[in-house]
């Protein structure tokens, strides 16, 4: 990867803003690295089928207003997709003192217009096809932001190594299994940094779950019950996210896939089998409303995963017992995570736990880059998602059990 220069439209960059104490405004211009089907693209009469990836964007004040870097030698990113989640990351990389938001692309041309102007992209570097981006700005980019539906992650993510770029992907990592073993094994040969968009490896309450079972001398989990409700089918009806071949099925694919990672992740766990059931909305038996997936560990433990996306609200549960005790983490709407320990004795105890010190995606991306560390959410982490996903599909439609295959 070239050394990193400043944007073409940013060479006569502003005064940078103050930063937060303690974190320095110095950055290196030769980065460590680490080394760590759909290959179609959205044409303009597909366009209107997506809406550009936007149907169930939502506008934030926050985003309302062009956001100017704060830095003249930024992580020069090319954003792919400009809808919802896509400007959500937008507007971190662009905000954040060591990064900017310098060339995007959408098939919806007032989606992709709008966007470029929040973040001053210029003409020139606005494109309808990630392709026609990623060619345009050959040398000018850093890395990659992924914000496109599920089914176009696998071909855009190889397309960002490809040339060597960084590369930050929203989750699910990808709809199909050999595809994901297939970005693996490409991450894992390369020395750009890729990272998914799974945040509750962000989040102090999950961390502080998962720092239980990961110590020398930790207690053994044994069982698992998780829960997450939302209104997901009412509100995302007639969007891609309902649209199997571009969102992989149903809302096990979309918050269900962060209810999974989290306990996966939290636990460290290695899934073996699965069963599971399901209804659906579709005649297709694709798209799952209620998915309710019993997996099986290697080490004995069990969990027991509920997705109803038809509920009036959002609740999170997710209730882990071992040998000691158990860990409760709790969530209302999308208000941050409650954790409670309970103890052998069933005293409940509510440990301090300091929010303020949650890293957004955009600082935890760039902070892996600078200092060539493993990113907190890793391609490996969110391949165990998608077997145990792809399996808990397979046992819904044919009511057997099914072994996850990892390898």
């Amino acid at each position: 990867m070239p050394p990193r220069s400043t944007p073409r439209h940013l060479a006569a960059a502003a005064t940078p803003t103050p930063i937060r104490p303690g974190k320095s405004t110095e950055r290196s211009s030769a980065l460590p690295r680490k080394r760590d089907r759909a290959n179609e693209r959205l044409s303009p009469a597909n366009a209107s089928r997506t809406n550009g990836w936007t149907t169930e964007r939502r506008t934030r004040r926050r985003w309302e207003e062009q956001v100017t870097p704060s830095r003249s030698d930024p992580l020069r990113v090319g954003l792919i997709g400009t809808g919802y989640i896509g400007n959500v990351l937008g507007t971190q990389f662009h905000a954040h003192p060591s990064g900017a938001v310098v060339a995007l692309c959408d098939p919806n041309d007032e989606a992709r217009a709008e966007s470029a102007d929040r973040y001053a992209v210029p003409a020139e570097s606005r494109y309808a096809g990630y392709e026609a981006m990623l060619d345009g700005e050959a040398g000018e980019l850093d890395a990659i932001v992924v914000g496109s539906p599920h089914a176009f992650h696998h071909a855009q993510i190889l397309a960002g190594l490809d040339r060597d770029l960084h590369v930050f992907c929203d989750k699910p990592l990808t709809t199909d299994l050999a595809e994901a073993r297939e970005i693996a094994r490409r991450t894992n040969e390369s020395d750009s940094t890729t990272m998914i968009g799974y945040q509750r490896h962000l989040n102090p309450a999950f961390i502080h779950a998962r720092e239980r079972w990961h110590g020398a001398s930790s207690p053994q989990v044994r069982s698992i019950t998780a829960s997450i409700t939302q209104n997901w089918i009412s509100r995302f009806s007639g969007t891609w996210r309902t649209d199997p071949d571009l969102s992989g099925g149903g809302n096990l694919y979309d918050t269900g896939s962060h209810l999974l990672d989290a306990v996966l992740w939290t636990s460290g766990l290695t899934p073996t089998r699965v069963s599971a059931d399901m209804d659906f909305a579709d005649d297709e038996d694709r798209v799952d409303e209620r998915a309710n997936v019993l997996v099986r560990f290697a080490e004995g433990a069990t969990a027991d995963v509920s997705v109803f996306s038809d509920a009036p609200c959002v609740r999170e549960h997710i209730h882990a017992w071992d040998e000691e005790g158990a860990i409760y983490l709790e969530g209302r709407e999308w208000e941050p995570r409650t954790l409670t320990e309970i103890s052998a004795d069933s005293t409940d105890h509510t440990p301090y736990i300091d929010r303020d010190d949650q890293q957004s995606k955009a600082d935890a991306f760039i902070e892996s880059i600078d200092e060539g560390t493993e990113p907190p959410a890793t391609v490996e982490d969110a391949l165990r998602v998608t077997a145990v996903t792809e399996a808990a599909y397979e046992s819904a439609r044919s009511g057997d059990w099914v072994d996850i295959g990892l390898g």
